[in-house]
C-alpha cells in the first residue's frame, strides 16, 4: 500500500500551534484588527488584540526554536528479584542507547522508540518478543502500540504470534495504513506483505517460560485465588497470572512486564511506544493495555506521550495513559502526574504498575507502585537509570 505521506494529517508543534503559524504576521494583524473593527470593539480591546498577536508571535518565535532531545524507557514494574536486577539494568541502558542514537543525529521521536523497543523486544529478560509469558495454551502472543504525539496517528496490533517485532509492525500499520489497529492473523499478513519477516511461534518460546508456565499451572486453586485477592480481583480467580504484580511477592520464578519508550525530538514533537506478552497463563486471545491508544500508550505534543506497565485490566478501566495526558493539559508537571497515576490505580482498583510521562517541554515524570520498576532516562545533559523512582 503507498505510504501516507506526513503532510496528509496537520502537524502540532510542541507549542500547540500548528505549521501554519509561521504565515505572516502581518496577514495575522490584518484579520485580527479587521475583526475588531467590524464588530466596533470597546478601545480596551486593542489590549486583547495587542496580546493575541503577541501570543501568535511567541508562537512563532518557538516552533522555529530547536529542542533538546529528551528519551525515557521502561522494562516493567513488578516484585524484581536481586538477582535480575543487573539484567534489567543493562537492558534498558541498552534500549536507551540506541534510541539516542537516532535522536542525536537529528531523528524523529517516533523512530526513536521503534529502535529502543525493538531492543527490548530482542532482549529475554523482558516481557516482550522472544522471552515473553506463555498463554494457557503454551504459545507466545504479542501486542503493541506506537503513536505520534504531532499528529495523532497511531498503529497497534495484537495477539501476533509469527512477528518477532511488534511494534515494527504497529510502526508500519502507522506509516502505511489509513488504519490503527490489526489483531491476530489480519496483522500478522498485513506485516508480510509490507515487507516484516514472519517467524515461527516457536521460535519466541524459550525453556525458561516453558517451565514457568509449567510450575505456574501446577499451583493449587486455593494459591492462584489468594493471589487474585490480593490484587483485589472480585471473583477471587487468578487465572490469568494477574498475582505477579503484587508487591507482597517476591518469588524469583515470577518474571518481566510490558517495556516501553518515550521521546522527545529536536523539532519539538513527541511519540510512545508499549509492546507486551501479556501476562502468565493468559487465556488465548486476551488482549491487555499495552496497545490499546490511552490505556498503555498515548501521546499528543498538546499533552503528553505515556507509557505504562502492569496489571492491564484496571490499566484499561481507568484509561490510564489519557488520564495522564489530561493532567498535563490541566497544568500539571509530569512528575506529579506521573505519581498521581499510581495513586489513582491503586486507590481506584487496587491496580499495580507504573509509568513514564513526557510532555513537549522535555519534562519528565517517573513512578510505580510495584516494589521495582526498570528504567532509564537521558537528556543532553544527563544520563540515568534506576529499578526504583517517584514511590
Amino acid at each position: 500500500m503507498r505510504k501516507l505521506p506526513d503532510a496528509s494529517v496537520p502537524r502540532v508543534t510542541a507549542t500547540g500551534s500548528f505549521d501554519c503559524v509561521n504565515a505572516s504576521l502581518r496577514e495575522t494583524f490584518t484579520s485580527l484588527w479587521m475583526t475588531w473593527r467590524r464588530r466596533r470593539a470597546k478601545p480596551t480591546s486593542l489590549a486583547s488584540l495587542g496580546m493575541a498577536i503577541g501570543n501568535e508571535s511567541r508562537f512563532a518565535r518557538l516552533s522555529a526554536m530547536p529542542n533538546n532531545p529528551v528519551l525515557v524507557v521502561h522494562g516493567g514494574a513488578w516484585a524484581m528479584p536481586d538477582d535480575m536486577v543487573e539484567a534489567h539494568i543493562n537492558g534498558v541502558r541498552n534500549a536507551l542507547a540506541a534510541g539516542w542514537r537516532v535522536l542525536e543525529r537529528g531523528g524523529t521521536a517516533l523512530d526513536a522508540v521503534e529502535e529502543s523497543v525493538v531492543i527490548m523486544e530482542d532482549d529475554e529478560t523482558f516481557d516482550a518478543g522472544r522471552g515473553s509469558f506463555l498463554n494457557r495454551d503454551g504459545k507466545v502472543q504479542l501486542d503493541a502500540l506506537i503513536m505520534d504525539g504531532g499528529t495523532l496517528r497511531a498503529g497497534g496490533v495484537g495477539c501476533v504470534e509469527r512477528v518477532r517485532n511488534p511494534v515494527r509492525a504497529a510502526r508500519k500499520i502507522l506509516s502505511e495504513s489509513p488504519h490503527v489497529y490489526f489483531v491476530a492473523e489480519g496483522a500478522e499478513r498485513f506485516a508480510e506483505e509490507h515487507g516484516l519477516e514472519l517467524c515461527r511461534n516457536e521460535d519466541l518460546v524459550i525453556p525458561r517460560e516453558v517451565e514457568r508456565l509449567r510450575e505456574y499451572q501446577a499451583k493449587t486453586p486455593t494459591s492462584r485465588a489468594e493471589g487474585a485477592r490480593e490484587m483485589g480481583h472480585p471473583s477471587g480467580s487468578a487465572q490469568d497470572g494477574n498475582d505477579l504484580f503484587a508487591p507482597a511477592v517476591h518469588d524469583a520464578a515470577i518474571s518481566h512486564d510490558t517495556v516501553g519508550a518515550v521521546a522527545l525530538d529536536r523539532e519539538g514533537n513527541i511519540a510512545a511506544a508499549t509492546s507486551t506478552g501479556g501476562t502468565l497463563n493468559k487465556a488465548p486471545g486476551r488482549l491487555g493495555d499495552s496497545s490499546l491508544i490511552g490505556c498503555g500508550c498515548y501521546a499528543d505534543n498538546l499533552s503528553a506521550a505515556v507509557s505504562t506497565t502492569g496489571w492491564g485490566e484496571p490499566i484499561m478501566k481507568l484509561v490510564l495513559a489519557k488520564w495522564t495526558a489530561d493532567r498535563i493539559v490541566a497544568g500539571n508537571l509530569p512528575e506529579w502526574a506521573a505519581q498521581e497515576a499510581m495513586n489513582y490505580l491503586k486507590q481506584r482498583l487496587k491496580g499495580h504498575g507504573g509509568i513514564i510521562v513526557l510532555n513537549a517541554q522535555g519534562q519528565v515524570g517517573i513512578a510505580h507502585n510495584t516494589p521495582r520498576m526498570a528504567w532509564a532516562l537521558k537528556t543532553v545533559q544527563k544520563e540515568d537509570a534506576g529499578i526504583e523512582r517517584g514511590q
